[in-house]
């Protein structure tokens, strides 16, 4: 069984600017290219989709990425949950409503960290879920931390702990530019172990550096980390994220660690 982890970005499927607000044209043609692709003998697939302009707003009010301060920051817990739920069951909808047979992995109720990095989780339901043809769908969520109380568990760091347990042929990283840009606004074709620290030179060079920077940073990083050859693609042209299932070329920075 083939096997493709796809995240949806956040800055993707929501508007950043306009806090709690998806961006729902494009989520569901996005949706339906996905189910697509399904239909025309893609792979199997484990989807997972950031937070967007719902849990980063929440998160980082209360800042429970640092961990529990004091006893209302299990209430900040309980929030920047909610809202990461929130938006999760509206992306599983919108697959659903396509065709996409898509069930919800809740990572705050089955994954543990260890100062922000996944010591544990449950992956037996989602091997039966891929086995029975179904497509789990993850999510980045606040969960329970064993040395600072909670973190955020992003979805790329939930794919670099399942792909060591469920042997994905690729990885597609699905946002709003076409790759990984250099100073000049050019794609980078292709990053690896031994590139990174130019890339990360260029990137604190480029314009965008205090906006995207430390979230396209830990995008490379895990996908490194994985071994899984990685694509960073732009999912606003109509049809890039159904030929990237199919095998097709596209255009994309390409992750091989």
């Amino acid at each position: 069984m083939t096997l493709v982890l796809v995240k949806l970005g956040g800055s993707l499927i929501t508007d950043k600017s306009r806090p709690y607000t998806v961006r729902q044209d494009v989520l569901d043609r996005l949706c339906t290219e996905i189910q697509q692709a399904r239909l025309q003998g893609g792979p199997s697939l484990l989807i997972g989709n950031g937070a967007g302009s719902f849990a980063h707003v929440s998160a980082q009010r209360h800042r429970v990425h640092e961990g529990i301060g004091d006893e209302g920051s299990w209430e900040g817990f309980a929030e920047v949950h909610n809202d990461a739920l929130r938006l999760n069951v509206m992306v599983r909808e919108a697959l659903t409503a396509a065709g996409v047979p898509a069930v919800t992995i809740q990572p705050s109720s089955s994954c543990i960290t260890r100062s922000s990095r996944i010591h544990a989780f449950e992956s037996g339901p989602i091997r039966r879920l891929l086995e029975a043809g179904l497509v789990p769908v993850v999510y980045g969520d606040v969960v329970v931390d064993e040395v600072q109380g909670c973190a955020i568990a992003s979805t790329e760091e939930i794919f670099r702990h399942l792909a060591s347990v469920l042997d994905p042929s690729r990885i597609l990283m699905v946002g709003q530019v076409d790759g990984v840009l250099d100073a000049s606004g050019a794609v980078i074709p292709e990053i690896t172990r031994e590139s990174l620290e130019t890339v990360k030179r260029s990137l604190f060079a480029s314009d965008a550096a205090a906006d995207v920077t430390g979230g396209m940073l830990h995008k490379i990083e895990r996908a490194l980390e994985t071994g899984v050859p990685t694509q960073i693609l732009s999912g606003l042209e109509p049809g890039r994220i159904q030929r990237a299932l199919l095998g097709e070329s596209v255009p994309g920075t390409l992750v091989r660690g």
